[in-house]
């Protein structure tokens, strides 16, 4: 007999009582235990678009732990110690709902430094050590290699991107196609390997390769342990929008808008290449970490940045399909909606019914409700400007008037709606405070 195919609702259940439970989660008491069970499931019932005991809480974090523990960003990209500090020191006192996770900080920066990364500035190296990331924006894509790209992605990441992104491991270029192996003649392919240049990217992989290792089980151990506490994390995978991919890092904001006009069948063929690895990949990742959310930052979709006849043509269909594709598996897409989409609501309320958390920055948020309330979860949107220059009553005055308008019903978390740096302490205790003590149901 044919084994059952399971559906996606099925699936996204079977996900999320794993995660609710705390399946594999080393708990430090039954107390703990007790407390992660209630969060997780006051996240999951606000999925659902069900009403919790409360509205769930869940700021987006960035440095902002940094401050709040008096340590520099930099500090937390090189000092494990200084990381776990500053992670544990913010979740233990504030005490939210779910955090986002070590690894958002990013990756250790000695990394960045050893392969010379040139795709961004960090803290301590290119911006202030209280500055987090800026990206250095280029065409690191040529316009004439749309071909290579949609022919064989593999080999243009391998010996065009890589090169020029990290300046150690600019020898890649000198590598052939590995597609050129026939059969006996396997030799012209490894000859490159021989050569000082290719031989010293090999060695700096290796190194910083265990780097990378020691960071990620390093910070493994950290968000394990604020999880056995009672906190849930809400990352269990990364996706981008597949626009994004092409507009961020590869052609640049300027190159993609000209190939918008100039060449765009090859822009949208690029787009549906790269897709299906994208959707791999998270799936992959949110399997692994036993958790169902997969965060997903939108960059390019905004009201701002192009018509909305454009964003239904180029931005739309490949997000589309990223985030269908990924609740087919049960998974649940964050979308963090930088930037406003007041224009955008009808066309995005297109997805699965109780799969989705849109986190709006500066959307208006009842037309959101209106539009999605339905369809979708949202989140957000209070204002990183009101968290680092208002009052606290002011933040909580504005965080009752959220949950008033948008919160009736379900299906809405409270949060900031772009991520945090500097922010006044009083001000996240506040808007913390304001759905434990006005957001009952």
């Amino acid at each position: 007999m044919a084994e059952k195919v399971k559906s996606r609702e099925e699936k996204r259940t079977e996900m999320f009582k794993d995660w609710v439970s705390g399946e594999g989660v080393q708990f430090k008491d039954d107390q703990a235990k007790e407390a992660y069970q209630k969060r997780a499931g006051r996240i999951w019932d606000a999925v659902e678009l069900k009403e919790p005991d409360r509205v769930p809480v869940i700021p987006m974090t960035n440095f902002f732990p940094a401050f709040h523990a008096g340590h520099t960003c930099e500090s937390m990209m090189y000092d494990f110690d200084k990381l776990e500090d500053a992670m544990k020191s913010y979740v233990f006192d504030f005490e939210p709902d779910a955090f986002m996770g070590s690894m958002l900080v990013g990756p250790p920066g000695d990394v960045f430094e050893q392969i010379g990364f040139k795709l961004y500035n960090w803290p301590g190296h290119g911006a202030p050590e209280n500055t987090s990331y800026q990206a250095v924006e280029k065409e690191y894509m040529k316009p004439e290699e749309y071909d290579h790209l949609i022919n064989d992605p593999s080999d243009f990441w391998l010996r065009k991107y890589l090169p020029r992104i990290a300046s150690e491991l600019e020898p890649l270029e000198d590598l052939l196609p590995v597609t050129n192996v026939l059969e006996l003649f396997i030799f012209p392919y490894l000859m490159p390997f021989g050569t000082p240049e290719v031989q010293s990217v090999l060695n700096t992989l290796m190194e910083v390769g265990e780097k990378t290792l020691a960071w990620q089980q390093r910070i493994g151990e950290i968000d394990g342990q604020i999880i056995g506490s009672g906190y849930p994390i809400l990352l269990g995978g990364f996706a981008k929008a597949p626009f994004d991919v092409i507009a961020d890092t590869k052609r640049g904001t300027s190159g993609v808008m000209v190939d918008i006009m100039r060449r765009p069948d090859k822009l949208k063929k690029a787009m549906e290449q790269i897709t299906p690895t994208l959707i791999q990949s998270a799936v992959g990742q949110a399997k692994m970490n036993n958790n169902p959310f997969v965060f997903i930052p939108l960059h390019k979709g905004a009201d701002s940045f192009m018509s909305r006849d454009q964003f239904r043509e180029f931005y739309w269909p490949g997000l589309q399909t990223v985030i269908t594709s990924l609740t087919e598996e049960g998974l649940v897409p964050v979308m963090f909606v930088e930037g406003s989409y007041n224009e955008r609501l009808d066309i995005i309320k297109d997805v699965p019914e109780r799969s989705t958390i849109w986190m709006f920055d500066a959307t208006d948020m009842e037309d959101a409700r209106e539009e999605l309330g339905g369809t979708a979860c949202i989140q957000g949107n209070v204002s990183s400007s009101l968290l680092i220059t208002k009052t606290a009553e002011g933040t909580k005055n504005y965080c009752k008037e959220l949950i008033d308008n948008v919160a009736p019903g379900g299906g809405y978390i409270l949060s900031n709606g772009a991520a945090i740096d500097n922010a006044e302490d009083e001000n996240v205790q506040a808007m913390i405070e304001t759905a434990k003590e006005y957001g009952g149901y």
